[in-house]
């Protein structure tokens, strides 16, 4: 493996809480699909995946918000699994309602939790919370200083542009084991991956597009900038969609026409022409979409692994409408057969 990269692998899955429809193609209520993620988390944590995150979104296609609140009722089902998020909007939030909560989880979890600060794919939280776009970069740059300093759990002076300052402020509750690990997600752009690496922070390398070991130039950036910055070497984590299925041909039918639906709403909003079957073929041999059998999947984590140096594996096993019955058997393939595969190739 790479240089930075450790010897074991830590493995995790993502949601988004995709609204999704039944076996027989009926529609869901949220409610029902925030009670069938409590139920996917309750899997993965019986099956041994180390990490569950949920992501924040204000849409009507997924139905979690404040996923804090769905990690804490996690956290009543569940004992092993570290429970965190993918990402926290950190943009249109104030930190200090993030260190508030997430300590929160953190005692109903006995020690779980952990945050994912991104800024998103999607920018609805702006206007639903009063924040204006041409802020993008200075609201992440300086909201993410200051919950960099409130998770040091000491007396906190800040002052910035977008919120009020901080005079030797203490936030409650304070945690038990004195901390919440804290990671940045990346999209793939180096003043982002520098960023991260300035703050002494993991990296979580979002890979949704493309063929993933192009993202090697920044993994040897974020290692190389954290040396320049004087900080110890980090864990580099990744984060691709996917969906595992008994066979590689069973794996890709299953997706696509949901992954259809999903995509062909965003490429209507944001002006991309629609996806075609041939271009998600394409994505699924050698680009970002870990979609086939456990051991295809296992096969391209281990070759994305290696050459990155990740620590970390995080599959977005959850896309679109996808059934919840087709999401446990990805889960629990995932966990049973993937996970000792690629501890087996790296």
């Amino acid at each position: 493996m790479s240089e930075g990269s450790a010897t074991r692998i830590e493995f995790g899955l993502d949601t988004f809480g995709d609204m999704t429809v039944d076996d027989a193609g009926v529609p869901q209520p949220a409610g029902q699909v925030i009670r069938n993620v409590i139920e996917e988390a309750v899997l993965a944590d019986s099956l041994g995946v180390d990490h569950f995150s949920v992501g924040e979104h204000h849409r009507d296609d997924f139905a979690v918000p404040a996923p804090d609140m769905v990690l804490a009722g996690i956290a009543s089902r569940t004992t092993r699994i570290t429970l965190g998020t993918a990402v926290t909007v950190l943009s249109t939030d104030d930190p200090v309602r993030v260190y508030e909560r997430f300590a929160i989880l953190d005692a109903i979890s006995s020690g779980r939790a952990e945050i994912t600060a991104g800024r998103g794919s999607f920018t609805e939280s702006f206007a639903l919370f009063g924040y204006s776009l041409g802020e993008y970069d200075v609201l992440f740059e300086e909201r993410l200083d200051l919950l960099v300093r409130l998770l040091g759990e000491e007396a906190v002076t800040w002052s910035g542009r977008t919120r009020s300052a901080l005079d030797r402020q203490q936030v409650y509750p304070k945690t038990e084991r004195g901390h919440i690990p804290l990671r940045v997600a990346v999209g793939g752009t180096p003043e982002s991956v520098v960023r991260a690496a300035r703050h002494r922070l993991p990296m979580a390398l979002a890979i949704i597009g493309g063929d993933p070991h192009r993202f090697r130039p920044f993994a040897e950036l974020y290692r190389r900038a954290l040396q320049e910055f004087g900080h110890a070497p980090q864990p580099l984590s990744i984060h691709s969609p996917g969906h595992i299925a008994d066979t590689d041909a069973q794996a890709a039918d299953e997706l696509w026409p949901h992954y259809q639906a999903a995509f062909g709403r965003i490429g209507r909003e944001r002006g991309w022409p629609p996806p075609t079957r041939e271009r998600f073929d394409a994505e699924v041999r050698a680009g970002s979409l870990l979609v086939g059998s456990p051991g295809t999947v296992a096969r391209r984590i281990a070759s994305t692994v290696t050459e990155l140096g990740a620590q970390r594996v995080d599959l977005k096993y959850s896309t679109g409408t996808l059934p919840h019955s087709r999401l446990m058997r990805s889960i629990e393939l995932y966990a049973t057969e993937v996970i000792p595969r690629v501890r087996e190739l790296v």
